[in-house]
């Protein structure tokens, strides 16, 4: 049987081109999910496929980026894949883990999609260094008031009622107060 797993990471993407080229490549069935491709944890979606697939079935993903975009990531996803007997195949690009060419096109596309977030990061972080110096950047909002928190502790209430009364951790209790 072959699977479709499509992938964003942002509210304002649409996964509908991704659902539609699967179903056209074959995919019987089509899981999609709202998240970020750097890391497995949380993709609920993929680890659904993953545990339900058997041997003698194919995932099918449009480009290798929307399975991962970590060069760790990717390996363990092809090694439980393989481990299972399930190929993996891609739309988009000549990846086919039947062949010893989509093997190590695979491997070349894993690389370049950990390449890319790499350079995204340092982008992000080169851009927020010139708006910090220019005075532009302060940083996220604050979205509980300290002065109300250490209030409440001056108070005798708990860190955990504080940190029910405001909807936040215990954890950002504790920073609040270290602040002061």
């Amino acid at each position: 049987m072959r699977y479709g797993y499509a992938r964003v990471s942002t509210t304002d993407q649409n996964p509908e081109a991704q659902r539609l080229a699967l179903e056209a490549a074959g995919c019987q069935q089509v899981r999609v999910e709202q998240k970020s491709g750097t890391k497995l944890e949380g993709r609920t979606e993929l680890a659904t496929l993953l545990d339900f697939m058997r041997d003698g079935d194919t995932l099918v993903v449009t480009r290798i980026d929307r399975l991962a975009r970590s060069i760790a990531d990717l390996q363990t996803i092809v090694t439980t894949l393989r481990n299972k007997g399930v190929a993996l195949q891609c739309t988009e690009q000549p990846v086919d883990t039947t062949t010893a060419a989509g093997k190590a096109f695979l491997d070349m596309l894993g690389v370049f999609a950990e390449f890319e977030t790499n350079l995204r990061k340092e982008r992000q972080l080169d851009g927020i260094a010139v708006a910090k110096a220019n005075g532009v950047y302060t940083g996220r909002k604050r979205t509980v008031d300290r002065d109300a928190v250490r209030k409440l502790k001056s108070e005798g209430v708990s860190i955990t009622e504080i940190a029910q009364r405001l909807n936040v951790s215990r954890q950002h209790v504790h920073r609040c107060l270290k602040d002061a």
